[in-house]
């Protein structure tokens, strides 16, 4: 039956929407009355010819789509939901490139290589340095804060620790770290008019990083270091990367490290200082289930979308071969059959099966075990030297069309 709570002409991925909340009340209408919803859209609004998409709003239905890439397809129209009207199919099938956007096999090739950097042991070989790296930025962010104790935390904390991880990472020397910010920033930010990111400006960050990337690639090739770069790149005839893929899994790292981690860590901030006695839960008992809370909360990524490889149904709903599958994760992780209270923040919440890693399958996160890692380190360094911290005003929310991003969040010393 059609769901009255939404009118006509309602889209989950409307940038204008995002930027002034996330649409919880809209989900928790389909998921109870139409869980796989078909919405319209004009004509190349998204970047693609077709007329809409299928909202999947469901936990198990995400999950679902998310473990069957037989059936649903990162590759044949990419994971992003929605670009702008501007975009042509050759600057879509660039990205196709870029491992998010692969199907298996080749997708199970590249990450098999890639997944060398994220080993446990090697996210634990990083733990001490990012420990201090963290201390050093909340130190920094005090120090350098306004007379009246003031500061943007995204800015002078939450930007800082995934850059500095993925620096660490890959090489890249700390002194380039802006560059990444800036180049990563210009490809998530083309849907906000504040940044007066084009399309163009977009691929042209992208080009950066890759050029950057391959440079790096290039050198480690004729000088090996006891780096991920040199284990990836120096023998592309013993299963390595090429040049050009660590070039495309470098612009994943700016985006899908950088840009999701700094958002989930300026959520979990912006809920700790609304939810005081979370935070004094936080000072006092550190939970180790915190970081999942924190993800699960933030959801930094509203959606991904898979395409139907055949005509199939779920949620009785007939998909047919070619459609576009929106895969809500905001709302999965809020779905009540899953989720006591989904509305609470309980930083002891155990189980908590939520779905901002990805929904399983092939594309589950493989920086998930470095987000955690980082989201309880920055948390950590918070708690110890600005246990005090305040919220002096809302968050400025980025304008997307698939993220959950905040572009300020005003908090004070005082």
């Amino acid at each position: 039956m059609p769901c009255p709570a939404l009118p006509d002409g309602f889209d989950f991925t409307d940038p204008d929407l995002l930027q002034e909340r996330v649409p919880h009340p809209e989900f928790a209408q389909l998921r109870q009355t139409e869980p796989v919803r078909w919405i319209t859209q004009p004509p190349r609004i998204s970047g693609f010819d077709d007329s809409g998409y299928w909202a999947v709003t469901r936990h198990e239905d995400v999950k679902y789509v998310s473990t069957h890439p037989e059936l649903f397809s990162s590759n044949l129209n990419t994971a992003v939901i929605r670009f702008n009207e501007s975009i042509s199919r050759d600057q879509i099938e660039v990205q196709k490139m870029i491992m998010l956007n692969m199907d298996p096999p080749e997708h199970t090739r590249v990450r098999q290589i890639v997944q060398r950097g994220f080993t446990p042991r090697a996210i634990r070989s990083l733990e001490d340095a990012l420990r201090n790296r963290a201390g050093s930025i909340v130190e920094t962010a005090r120090a350098n804060a306004a007379p009246d104790g003031s500061f943007d935390f995204v800015t002078n904390v939450a930007v800082e620790l995934p850059l500095q991880a993925i620096a660490e990472l890959i090489g890249v020397p700390q002194d380039d770290r802006s560059k990444i910010f800036d180049w990563s920033n210009k490809m998530a930010a083309y849907d906000d008019p504040e940044y007066a990111i084009t399309e163009e400006i977009g691929a042209e960050a992208a080009m950066e990083i890759v050029s950057y990337a391959m440079n790096l690639a290039a050198a480690r090739k004729e000088c090996p270091a006891k780096d991920i770069v040199s284990q990836l790149v120096a023998a592309e005839d013993e299963g390595n990367l090429s040049s050009d893929e660590f070039g495309f899994f470098v612009i994943l790292l700016a985006v899908a490290g950088n840009e999701t981690t700094r958002n989930a860590i300026t959520h979990g901030m912006h809920a700790f200082l609304t939810h005081p006695e979370q935070w004094e839960l936080f000072k006092r008992e550190r939970p180790e289930t915190t970081a999942e809370e924190i993800v699960r909360w933030a959801t930094p990524v509203v959606s991904f979308q898979r395409t139907a490889t055949q005509d199939t149904e779920l949620g009785e709903a007939k998909i047919k071969k070619g459609d576009r599958v929106g895969i809500f994760y905001s709302s999965a992780n809020n779905d009540p059959e899953v989720f006591d209270e989904p509305l609470r923040f309980d930083i002891t919440r155990d189980p908590n099966p939520h779905l901002g890693f990805g929904g399983g399958g092939p594309h589950f996160c493989l920086g998930k075990s470095l987000a955690v890692l980082e989201i309880n380190l920055i948390f950590n360094a918070i708690a110890d030297a600005l246990p005090d911290l305040r919220l002096v005003s809302d968050p400025r929310r980025l304008r997307s069309a698939w993220l959950n991003g905040v572009k300020e969040l005003q908090v004070s010393t005082g």
